[in-house]
């Protein structure tokens, strides 16, 4: 994947980055540390400028974040708790569980929203729950802008520095992402043991 990703931004340039990281931020397996080092490579021995790859990065996360971000308007919270109604003694979950994570969403959302940008993967996953909260489109749009930029611009200026070293840049985000992914699973498993307790409790 990394040289069919290499290879289609050296023929299409900004469009090139823009359209990929518009798809990396739908479809996250696909890497935005290589489309973005690279990127900053690319400013090196081409026409291409360091604010040229960092605006069309941001577009691109912009546009694929409205697109998830439509989709979790469609899994809204009526939507939810009519699964919820039917599968919710199966998933454990009921009406209440939904409306209180929609109310933690509707409080913290805009920081989680934030602050996520900076996390592989999640930083495109977290568009559809905001979605699904019905958060504040504009305020949306402004704090996934701030976001990105501070991710795009990092990783296309570390690439603009070290040059056609880019690829080593890529191996220590893989141990970030790595880290970041453990760290999540640990999270969500503390979680679901409190969640697990807390519910026994009540019953």
């Amino acid at each position: 994947m990394e040289n069919w990703i290499t290879e289609f931004m050296d023929q299409f340039g900004y469009f090139g980055v823009f359209l990929l990281i518009m798809i990396e931020n739908v479809f996250p397996p696909i890497p935005s540390e290589v489309i973005l080092t690279f990127g900053g490579f690319m400013t090196t021995y081409s026409d291409m400028t360091r604010m040229g790859v960092i605006i069309a990065a941001t577009a691109g996360s912009i546009i694929g974040a409205m697109i998830l971000y439509s989709i979790g308007l469609f899994l809204d919270v009526a939507r939810l708790e009519k699964i919820v109604d039917r599968w919710g003694g199966v998933l454990r979950l009921t009406r209440k569980d939904i409306r209180k994570a929609d109310a933690w969403f509707d409080k913290y959302g805009p920081w989680t929203v934030l602050l996520c940008r900076l996390v592989p993967l999640i930083r495109s996953l977290i568009s559809i729950p905001a979605g699904m909260s019905n958060m504040n489109f504009p305020l949306f749009i402004l704090l996934t802008t701030i976001g990105s930029l501070i991710w795009n611009t990092a990783l296309v200026m570390i690439g603009a520095a070290v040059g056609d070293n880019w690829q080593s840049i890529v191996h220590y985000m893989d141990i970030y992402s790595n880290v970041a992914y453990a760290l999540l699973a640990i999270g969500g498993i503390v979680i679901c043991i409190w969640y697990i307790r807390f519910r026994r409790k009540r019953v």
